[in-house]
């Protein structure tokens, strides 16, 4: 995740990415963090968290994304940096500590919470002073744009109209929010928002015949994610929004 000159899989966490080193360059200013996964999986945020010289704790309640982690930290020799434990969010300080950690990432996980509300606190809870969070969610208004691009009007109706912005009875996630219920969801457990960046604007959407046929275009495409990613105007329609957050 270090250059756009990557698979195009990778795009999709590019911005994050970038949004996410940042932030943890300068709340190290030079130091070791504490870092937790919540939800981690196989650890592609955590390896790379643990290139950067801090210690990441991920906890994740499926064995095998866990063996899975353990042998990508081992490929990219931080494997002294990076622990895996299995737990959940909703029980997270039965494997994590209360108020231990300088960042805490949270991606992919609230959409599958009955309660993201109690699953922010508990992230919340994690932190340090100061610390920050970085919270990634599925994106309500590019869930609806996609299903209507594919032709399944009444899907994206559905998505549009419903509470949880599910589409029907095949859709594999059971919430998706909007910009506005994202913030209030980080602003009620007290939290500073530092940044909102929608993800996945136009990757998604691009067929990839274009991408692959035109020499650059994978960098172009890159480059105008990043450009849209922190304006307003697109994040109702981004397939995630990614919402950093300080602890005061």
């Amino acid at each position: 995740m270090e250059t756009p000159s990557r698979p195009r899989a990778s795009l999709r966490t590019a911005v994050v990415w970038e949004v996410l080193k940042d932030a943890l360059d300068r709340r190290a200013a030079g130091g070791v963090l504490q870092v937790l996964d919540a939800g981690g999986g196989s650890g592609k945020f955590a390896v790379e968290v643990a290139r950067l010289g801090h210690h990441v704790t991920v906890v994740d309640p499926s064995p095998n994304a866990l063996f899975a982690l353990e042998r990508r930290a081992a490929e990219a020799g931080v494997a002294d940096l990076v622990r895996g434990v299995q737990g959940d969010t909703q029980g997270l300080f039965e494997v994590a500590e209360h108020g231990a950690y300088d960042a805490v990432l949270c991606h992919g996980v609230l959409e599958y919470l009955e309660d993201p509300a109690a699953g922010v606190r508990n992230a919340v809870d994690a932190l340090r002073p100061g610390g920050v969070l970085s919270l990634l969610v599925a994106g309500l208004g590019g869930a609806v744009l996609a299903r209507a691009l594919a032709g399944h009007f009444t899907e994206a109706r559905q998505a549009l109209t419903d509470p949880a912005g599910h589409w029907g009875a095949s859709d594999p996630v059971p919430s998706r929010f909007t910009p506005d219920q994202l913030s209030e969801l980080v602003t009620g457990a007290g939290l500073e928002v530092q940044a909102v960046h929608g993800v996945r604007i136009f990757a998604d959407l691009v067929p990839g015949v274009l991408v692959d046929a035109e020499p650059g275009a994978l960098e172009a495409l890159f480059r105008l994610e990043e450009a849209a990613a922190a304006l307003p105007a697109f994040h109702s329609v981004a397939g995630q929004l990614h919402v950093l957050a300080r602890r005061g």
